[in-house]
């Protein structure tokens, strides 16, 4: 019997008789089609597109493990896990003021499953000094999620009861104050700077990775002064240290009788809001799954009870809106870190 090869697919040794009548043949060569001629014929369609997600999800915190931001973290993470049905695993990637995440989210593949939270540092590093990061470009905005209160406190045995008795004593002993922040570049130091500038005083910067840490050193008398975020909670309300001031718009609901900056007459408000971001070209989709479960995550009583700890509360964007937020915080810090004198020289 005569074979049509033209008109036939060989897989092995099957083939479709060339004498059939047209009507039967056209079936078989359908069936042989979509039985034994796959790759010739798409195999793609053959293949559903996989579910996300498949495997677990990496969430990489730009602080140490046993900080309150990781604590946090790592709770919206087992939440969001569930939802997900897939874990979301917390990597910490600690330093630098905690700009570490940049890179790994500029090298990762924009598939879902490397994801990172976004601290404000990430938004002033690149005017400071020179990145091969860009917070805007190499980024997929998720979901904003919180915001911190930052403030300055003293160990508890410490003379000093207020913001001014701090800097009398340091512009009597030029340079002798030491000050710990979370880094250099942190929101905690760029206001440091500000307010020495602004009241003619020196300090010797003393950085820390991680609040804990430097908490105790603060609390211990390492250091004189510490300036950070709401990690400081359980110390202040512990009895070890004292907080002299907060920099909210507002005094806090946690802390009542401490002023703010801007109410003792500096003009400083800062909040740091931080969300959680992807690769660059993250497929909306993707996105989409990801900040459902998120904020669904977000508003669970187990997270808000953990923001509470630490005098937070939700400030929830979505995608779009969180997007237009970190090109406002990338602008402004611009501005700040020119009126500061911190701008990179060209070159």
């Amino acid at each position: 019997m005569a074979l049509n090869r033209t008109a036939a697919c060989v897989h092995g040794t099957q083939a479709v008789p060339a004498a059939a009548p047209d009507r039967r043949r056209r079936r078989l060569v359908g069936a042989f089609a979509a039985a034994t001629c796959g790759p010739a014929f798409g195999a793609a369609l053959a293949q559903p597109p996989e579910k996300f997600p498949s495997r677990p999800i990496t969430l990489w915190v730009p602080w140490p493990a046993g900080g309150a931001t990781d604590a946090q973290m790592r709770l919206l993470a087992e939440l969001a896990g569930r939802l997900l049905g897939q874990k979301v695993v917390v990597e910490n990637r600690a330093g630098a003021g905690g700009t570490l995440v940049m890179p790994v989210l500029q090298m990762a593949a924009p598939d879902g499953y490397t994801i990172a939270q976004m601290p404000q540092p990430v938004f002033r590093a690149p005017w400071i000094g020179k990145r091969g990061w860009d917070p805007i470009r190499d980024t997929t905005p998720i979901v904003q999620v919180s915001g911190v209160t930052f403030g300055i406190v003293v160990a508890q045995a410490s003379p000093w009861k207020t913001l001014d008795d701090i800097f009398a004593w340091a512009r009597e002993h030029p340079g002798l104050l030491t000050v710990a922040t979370n880094g250099v570049g942190t929101t905690p130091h760029v206001v440091l700077d500000e307010l020495a500038d602004r009241l003619r005083f020196t300090y010797t910067h003393v950085p820390y990775k991680g609040t804990a840490e430097q908490m105790l050193a603060v609390s211990s008398g390492q250091v004189m002064v510490g300036v950070n975020s709401n990690g400081f909670a359980p110390f202040v309300d512990g009895g070890q240290l004292r907080l002299i001031v907060t920099f909210g718009d507002q005094r806090t609901k946690r802390w009542p009788q401490v002023p703010t900056l801007r109410e003792l007459g500096h003009g400083i408000v800062a909040m740091s809001p931080y969300g959680i971001a992807g690769p660059r070209g993250l497929p909306r989709e993707v996105v989409q799954v990801l900040h459902e479960a998120f904020r669904q995550a977000m508003g669970d009583p187990a997270h808000l009870a953990e923001l509470a700890r630490y005098d937070q509360e939700l400030t929830y964007l979505g995608p779009e809106d969180y997007g237009r937020a970190m090109r406002q915080a990338f602008e402004t810090e611009r501005r700040t870190v020119e009126r500061l004198g911190l701008a990179r020289q060209p070159g």
